[in-house]
């Protein structure tokens, strides 16, 4: 049972940051996954006041504000239309509408979760993350960051020419997934994100530059290339058995979802 002892909606996010730094405080999201625990809240603090629930698109970024609902992600035509429609692809099956009301981006790439589609997703794309007390950091180093009490305020995707893929493994529709996986150039970066291992998603780095310089290579040329990255991705990538799949059937699983994802941003398959 969640036990909170006293709640405050604030008025700034300097507020906020002062309450967050006792330990038995904590920032409320979209309350989906925290009302699922046992722990005692000495002060629950409210963000919702703060107008931090919108995307708002300049030249250069999409600014999406920590109180996002996913649906709005989902429904976004300009930042679909910028990922080729795989933001929508790595919400659509999460739970069902009413849920993806109520959760909320902030409270997806904070928790940092071995399960989530959303941090698979935006650690493909050029992301950074807004910090109240240490400012922007790139989502690659802060999904490895220990958690702190610092405030999450914004969720910043750069625009650079991108190609991305999503792709999912679910045993049923609305279920945790058993693996997910995205494949993006980002300009002209290489990146492979493999998440639901069952731990958080990680950047498959490619350190034999199996797929540098894959925006200029022949359908023939890629097609090697996937397929050997896709052998040298199961040897690396670390997975693990639980009750939706074993670590053996997760790594077959990274080859697959590796070689459909990567075919679908070569245009070997219209698949995004």
């Amino acid at each position: 049972m969640l036990k909170i002892k006293s709640y405050v909606k604030v008025k700034s996010i300097a507020e906020a940051y002062e309450l967050n730094q006792k330990k038995t405080a904590l920032v409320l999201g979209g309350m989906v996954w925290l009302k699922m625990g046992n722990r005692n809240i000495s002060t629950a603090i409210d963000l919702s006041g703060l107008g931090l629930d919108t995307v708002q698109e300049t030249d250069d970024e999409f600014v999406i504000g920590c109180m996002t609902p996913l649906r709005e992600l989902e429904i976004n035509e300009r930042l679909n239309e910028y990922a080729h429609g795989a933001v929508r692809e790595s919400l659509r099956h999460i739970v069902g509408v009413q849920f993806r009301n109520c959760a909320t981006i902030g409270g997806s790439i904070w928790g940092r979760y071995g399960f989530s589609d959303v941090l698979t997703m935006f650690l493909a794309m050029d992301t950074w993350v807004e910090l109240y007390d240490a400012g922007r950091i790139p989502l690659t180093e802060f999904v490895n960051r220990k958690k702190d009490n610092d405030i999450l305020v914004n969720i910043i995707v750069r625009k650079q020419p991108l190609f991305v893929c999503y792709m999912s493994q679910r045993n049923s529709k609305t279920d945790f997934p058993v693996l997910t996986c995205t494949a993006s150039l980002i300009g002209e970066e290489a990146r492979t994100v493999i998440g639901a291992r069952p731990a958080r998603a990680v950047v498959v780095e490619d350190k034999e530059s199996i797929l540098k310089n894959f925006k200029h290579m022949t359908n023939k040329q890629r097609r090697e290339a996937i397929e050997k990255f896709a052998e040298y991705a199961a040897e690396h990538v670390t997975t693990a058995g639980n009750m939706r799949a074993s670590a053996e059937y997760r790594t077959l699983l990274v080859k697959v979802l590796i070689r459909r994802t990567w075919e679908a941003v070569g245009g070997m398959k219209n698949e995004y």
